[in-house]
């Protein structure tokens, strides 16, 4: 099966922006207050979720997203080596709260191509949900292998480093980053992100 181009980069785009602003937004004292308010994500998968004391989690996903996911997973069987199906159903997976689930689909795209950008910032960005600083740079170690010139990739490594406790790393990341390539996005947030160190 050949994939459009447009909608494959497309969608790394589309990855690249939230996981860029997700990083972001770690920092900043209003994600922090959204975050202690327990605020749930105003969505497709969370519109189920009335009740404010009720938390988001693998036990209240809607039947209907439930019934996505099925489904996704029947066509991901069926056809195991249509990635783009796999990557949907991860990607839901995800978002649906099963994180493990998602992994292991995200290792199944990555094992037909290794060098999936695109699939090893989702990792980055579960392993970094997860608080699992050490595998989230690994994975994105990976993509600079693929892409040294990746500036996401080198912003998100000073992130990972600050959200960890290294703020002496991030700064160091960060700082190349803007000396390196001072006219990209990545290198605006990193100034940004250096002043809130």
């Amino acid at each position: 099966m050949k994939i459009k181009p447009l909608y494959l980069y497309g969608g790394i785009l589309v990855l690249a922006t939230v996981f860029l602003i997700f990083f972001t937004s770690r920092n900043d004292s209003d994600s922090s207050e959204n975050i202690s308010k327990n605020e749930v994500p105003d969505d497709d998968i969370h519109k189920g979720l009335k009740n404010p004391n009720q938390s988001p989690g693998k036990e209240n996903v809607s039947s209907e997203v439930k019934h996505q996911l099925e489904m996704l997973k029947k066509s991901v069987e069926e056809n195991p080596n249509d990635t783009l199906k796999m990557r949907e159903y991860a990607d839901l997976l995800a978002a649906a709260h099963h994180p493990e689930e998602a992994v292991i689909y995200y290792y199944s795209i990555l094992n037909i191509n290794p060098r999936r950008t695109d699939i090893l910032n989702s990792l980055a960005f579960l392993y970094y949900n997860k608080k699992d600083y050490s595998k989230a740079a690994d994975v994105i170690n990976k993509v600079l292998l693929y892409e040294p010139d990746n500036t996401q990739a080198i912003y998100n490594l000073g992130a990972i480093a600050a959200a960890s406790g290294n703020k002496e790393e991030a700064r160091k990341r960060w700082e190349l980053l803007v000396k390196k390539y001072p006219n990209s996005n990545e290198s605006r947030l990193a100034v940004n992100s250096l002043k809130k160190l």
